[in-house]
C-alpha cells in the first residue's frame, strides 16, 4: 500500500483524525528532533525543545494553509524552539568528554572505533556551541537536515544570499575549532564533508549508520510527547 502524502495526512488530521496526526509526527520526528539535538547541543535542552516543537506543531495544525512544505513548516516551529530553549537556559552545552577510564574499558578494535566517533561528535556538539545562533540553525537546517537554501531561507525568514553566507561562515568557525581546515564531520551521520569555496559540501559516510548505538538519546515515540494534548 503507498503511503499517504504529507498533504494527505495533514488534511486528514486537520479534519479530526488522531491517525493521521500520529503518522504525520512519526514520519518528521527524527528531523524535527535531530535540529533540536544539534541546535541546542545538549540531550536534555534537545528533549524540553522537541517536546514543545511537538505541541506546537499539533496545537498549529488547524491553521496551517499548505503555502509551505509541511516538513518546512514544521522544521521552522523546531528551530525557533531550540532558539527559544537556548535563550531561556542562557547557557551554552556543556562540554563533553570521554575519561580515561572509559577508554580502558574498551576491548576491541570496533568498541574503539565507536568511542572515537562518539568523542568527535561530542566535539561537534561544542563547537556548534561556539557557533552564533544564527549560523549555527543554517548550518543544522543544511548539512544535518540536508534541506536547500530555498527552504532554509523560507525557515529562517532570511534571503537566499544571508543563507549561503550563514551557512559558509559557520562551516568556517566549526572547521577552525576543530582544526579540521577544510574538513567537516556531519554530526549525525558521520559524514565527511568536504568545504566547497561556495560554501558547498561532499562527502563520503566514514562512521556508519548514525546513531545505532549512538550518544544521542531520545524519546523513540512521538505520540508520547505530546500525550497530555
Amino acid at each position: 500500500m503507498t503511503p499517504l502524502s504529507d498533504e494527505a495526512l495533514v488534511a486528514a488530521a486537520q479534519g479530526g483524525d488522531r491517525s493521521a496526526l500520529d503518522q504525520l509526527l512519526r514520519r518528521h520526528y527524527d528531523r524535527v528532533y535531530a535540529v533540536c539535538r544539534r541546535v541546542t547541543g545538549s540531550a536534555s535542552d534537545a528533549d524540553d525543545a522537541c517536546q514543545e516543537a511537538l505541541i506546537k506543531i499539533t496545537r498549529a495544525l488547524p491553521r496551517f494553509d499548505g503555502r509551505s512544505a509541511f516538513g518546512t513548516w514544521a522544521y521552522r516551529i523546531a528551530t525557533n524552539a531550540s532558539l527559544d530553549e537556548l535563550r531561556r537556559r542562557k547557557r551554552r552545552p556543556a562540554p563533553h568528554t570521554v575519561t580515561e577510564d572509559d577508554q580502558r574499558e574498551v576491548v576491541d578494535a570496533m568498541a574503539a572505533k565507536r568511542v572515537e566517533a562518539i568523542e568527535d561528535r561530542l566535539a561537534l556538539d561544542d563547537a556548534l556551541g561556539e557557533l552564533a545562533e544564527d549560523f549555527r540553525a543554517a548550518v543544522v537546517l543544511r548539512d544535518v537536515i540536508d534541506l536547500d537554501y530555498a527552504e532554509i531561507a523560507e525557515i529562517l525568514d532570511v534571503p537566499v544570499g544571508t543563507v549561503k553566507s550563514r551557512i559558509a561562515r559557520g562551516r568556517s568557525a566549526l572547521a577552525a575549532t576543530l582544526r579540521l581546515d577544510d574538513l567537516l564531520t556531519d554530526p549525525r551521520i558521520g559524514r565527511a564533508v568536504t568545504v566547497e569555496p561556495t560554501g558547498e559540501a561532499t562527502g563520503d559516510d566514514l562512521l556508519g549508520a548514525g546513531n545505532q548505538n549512538g550518544d544521542d538519546e531520545r524519546p523513540t515515540d512521538a505520540t508520547n510527547v505530546i500525550s497530555d494534548e
